[in-house]
């Protein structure tokens, strides 16, 4: 994969939480859409294929993620909060947004998912299943509505020093979308040391491999929800992939984490 970025020091501080707040849903449509036409789709398509996991740098400007971060104690934005640790999940903790999303996450949401379901179609032919994503993430949020998957899955996590995310893969029901990302809003070096992304991929009849991705602000990967297509000496194979966080060792840090399919 591509290497990062230098970390940046985010706007918030500079401009105050108000306009934060207020670049969570002001962010310019326009100036998104270019960033994701700017990246190279066919390198991270091969990436994906390759190791499961494909790196965005710079998908969020500095602003963007600090207003994001700031919504973070603003209960009326959020369905719920999740502590890690009463559920066996690690330690640390995350909310998932309400709908309406944020205006910046509904669209950056919308977005990825059109690049990405090309990809999500390809890897189910490979596999040989009969599912077909649609192109508009609408047209597909309508097929886990209609299956009793109605709640909204984008979600931020905060973990401080100690805390950290056991392996695991963001499934909520029998509708998924095989692909997710997740993006750094801190600043590794500043806000936090440690809380390295980790992945782990298990091929039939092999050991474990396991990979380390790390981000700068704003940087974002994209990665496999639960499996990816992969060629064995018996023909195409299942290799099954899980996330989680190292443990942090200083600071506080968050991620924003976009799921594509919504939750029963």
């Amino acid at each position: 994969m591509t290497g990062s970025g230098p970390a940046r020091r985010g706007a918030a501080a500079r401009s105050g939480r108000g306009g934060a707040r207020a670049a969570a849903g002001a962010g310019a449509p326009a100036a998104l859409a270019q960033r994701l036409r700017g990246y190279d789709w066919a390198r991270i398509a091969a990436e994906l294929d390759a190791w499961g996991c494909a790196r965005l740098d710079g998908l969020l400007t500095p602003a963007e993620c600090d207003a994001l971060v700031a919504l973070y104690d603003d209960d009326a934005r959020f369905r719920s909060r999740v502590v890690m640790a009463r559920h066996g999940y690690g330690s640390g903790e995350y909310r998932y947004f309400r709908y309406p999303l944020p205006p910046l996450v509904a669209r950056l949401r919308a977005a990825l998912y059109a690049r990405l379901a090309p990809i999500a179609n390809r890897w189910s032919e490979a596999l040989g299943e009969r599912v077909r994503f649609p192109a508009a993430h609408a047209d597909y949020l309508a097929r886990c509505h209609a299956a009793g998957q109605k709640r909204p899955t984008p979600l931020l996590l905060r973990y401080q020093a100690g805390d950290y995310n056991r392996l695991h893969q963001d499934l909520y029901g029998a509708e998924v979308f095989p692909l997710q990302a997740t993006v750094l809003l801190s600043v590794p070096g500043h806000d936090f040391r440690g809380g390295e992304l980790v992945f782990t991929e298990q091929r039939p009849r092999m050991q474990s491999r396991a990979d380390v991705v790390a981000l700068g602000q704003g940087d974002a990967v994209v990665f496999a929800v639960r499996e990816r297509p992969v060629r064995g000496a018996r023909g195409i194979q299942r290799a099954v992939l899980r996330h989680g966080v190292s443990r942090l060792h200083a600071g506080r840090r968050h991620t924003l984490g976009v799921i594509f399919h919504d939750a029963s």
